[in-house]
C-alpha cells in the first residue's frame, strides 16, 4: 500500500503524540503495551494503552474506503515499518515504561491482528513468521529424541 509523505508523517506524529504521555518521569514507570488501530471505512489511525484510554487518532486519507482486500496485511507491514524507522530514530528512548513492552495491531473488538514490535532491555526484536518459521517441527524432533532415552 502506498501512501504520501504526508499520511507517512501524520502516522509517525500520532505515534510519537501517543508516547509523549510515557516521556520519562523520574520515579515513575508505566506497565503497558501500545495497542494501534486502523480502520478501512474511516482512514483513523487510532493509539490505545492497555485501559483502553485512546492515546491520539489522525485520518490517514489513503485508508478511506480503501477497497484493498488484505488491508489488515498491508497496513501491519507499514506500521511496523513506521516503528522501526522511529525507533532507530531514538522516538522510543527515555519513556517510562517497563520493558518488555510491545506495539500491538488490533481490531475494533480489540482482538490483538499482529505484534508489530515488541521493546525489551537487551534489544528491539521484530517479531514476522521467519523468526518462528521451523520452530514447531525443530520441538517435536527435540522431545522425541528426549522421550526415546
Amino acid at each position: 500500500m502506498k501512501i504520501s509523505e504526508q499520511s507517512h508523517a501524520a502516522v509517525a506524529s500520532c505515534i510519537k503524540e501517543a508516547l509523549a504521555r510515557y516521556a520519562a518521569q523520574e520515579g515513575s514507570a508505566n506497565i503497558t503495551d501500545i495497542h494501534i488501530q486502523a480502520s478501512q471505512d474511516s482512514g483513523e489511525l487510532a493509539v490505545f494503552n492497555d485501559d483502553d484510554e485512546e492515546l491520539a487518532s489522525t485520518i490517514v486519507d489513503e485508508w478511506v474506503d480503501c477497497d484493498s482486500g488484505d488491508f489488515d496485511k498491508e497496513v501491519e507491514a507499514l506500521l511496523r515499518a513506521e516503528l522501526t524507522a522511529l525507533k532507530d530514530g531514538g522516538a522510543f528512548d527515555g519513556l517510562c515504561l517497563l520493558k518488555p513492552y510491545s506495539f500491538v495491531l488490533v481490531d475494533e473488538d480489540k482482538e490483538t491482528l499482529a505484534e508489530l514490535l515488541l521493546m525489551d532491555d537487551e534489544d528491539t526484536l521484530l517479531l514476522d513468521d521467519e523468526l518462528l518459521k521451523g520452530l514447531d517441527e525443530e520441538l517435536d524432533a527435540f522431545l522425541k529424541d528426549l522421550l526415546k532415552d
